[in-house]
């Protein structure tokens, strides 16, 4: 029986690879001498040298041509977390998930390292210092959350040194940076709307943020210490900038520094929160007759007033992270590459 030569351990797959977070990826690991794929339903930009395919993460056969000699595979698809489609969630996080891992197991990838979220332990009230032993949410507050559970779950029960299969999740939290379609766009939006006048709550909750490059950078080192005898096989990380700042600091400085007003004024939490969740409730009631998307979710209204920051020191102990960007830097770096939205 002819022995299977292993490809490369710089042979990956980026599955995702068009979005925001996986295209930065993937140009890192350009940089870092990676040969790169990329898997994704549409393909947005080129790269020298990464291939692009196009397709459906369902589809098994169509992964395992992409996966066939390849080592190591980063899975960072999803829906927005703005979108309102559960069944598009599900489908994506948690069945393309297990497609994904079967078509790995198939071309008998080695390494793969998920993108997960530090919300799958979030329901809306405040954590400080968090550290991922933290149990699941019990009631995640939107389906993004539901899903990114059940993902990391589906992933981190997938790891087996038996099988030569190995598996880690990267918990990210409040991923920003230049090319983000969503954090910056939809605050200068809402500012040029006049809705960026008021503070929810007393203004003094902490949470982190996190640069795009540190994320990135999280995922590389996960990847590169993920072996048989390390501690990262079937664990979850957290990885921020490791800096907590007041949450209405952080959008006054990206405000301010593209030429807006900083939010002033101050409405009580629990009664913004009790909007939301009336809210909420009415347009679930009314969907079968009429989609209507409420700005104000009781998620996003419980990020903007709960303090949720985490302890990356399980990432530092086990794979060496430190953030590469501080926070400072990472926010001018940001301010700097929207010009487009300024005032």
């Amino acid at each position: 029986m002819a022995t299977r030569i292993r490809p490369s351990s710089k042979r990956c797959a980026v599955i995702g690879g068009s979005g925001f977070l996986g295209r930065h990826l993937v140009e890192r690991l350009v940089e870092k001498g990676y040969s790169v794929a990329v898997f994704d339903i549409a393909q947005r930009y080129e790269v020298p040298g990464v291939t692009f395919h196009q397709g459906d993460l369902c589809d098994k056969q169509a992964l395992v041509k992409v996966l066939k000699d390849v080592s190591l595979v980063f899975h960072c698809a999803s829906p927005s977390p703005a979108c309102d489609d559960r069944n598009l969630f599900w489908k994506v996080n948690v069945e393309g998930t297990r497609t994904v891992i079967q078509a790995c197991q198939e071309a008998r990838v080695q390494k793969l390292v998920l993108t997960s979220s530090a919300s799958v332990v979030f329901e809306g009230t405040d954590i400080k210092n968090g550290k991922e032993d933290l149990p699941y949410a019990k009631r995640p507050i939107d389906y993004y959350t539901e899903t990114k559970i059940q993902q990391e779950k589906v992933v981190l029960e997938a790891c087996s040194k038996e099988k030569d299969f190995l598996t880690v999740a990267i918990r990210p939290h409040g991923i920003f940076g230049p090319r983000d379609p969503q954090l910056v766009p939809i605050l200068v939006d809402t500012a040029r709307k006049g809705k960026m006048k008021f503070i929810i709550g007393d203004g003094t909750n902490l949470v982190d943020f996190t640069y795009v490059e540190n994320v990135v950078h999280g995922h590389i080192l996960a990847a590169e210490h993920l072996k048989p005898d390390s501690p990262l096989c079937g664990k979850a990380y957290h990885i921020t900038n490791d800096e907590p700042i007041r949450f209405w600091d952080f959008m006054s400085q990206v405000l301010v520094g593209l030429g807006y007003d900083a939010p002033r004024y101050h409405l009580p939490y629990a009664l913004v929160y009790g909007i939301a969740m009336l809210l909420w409730l009415i347009t679930s009631l009314l969907r079968p007759l009429v989609n209507i998307k409420p700005t104000f979710t009781p998620m996003r209204v419980a990020l903007a007033g709960t303090h949720h920051y985490y302890s990356c020191s399980r990432a530092k102990q086990d794979m060496g992270y430190q953030p590469v960007v501080r926070l400072k830097e990472a926010i001018a770096r940001t301010v700097a590459s929207y010009p487009h939205l300024r005032r």
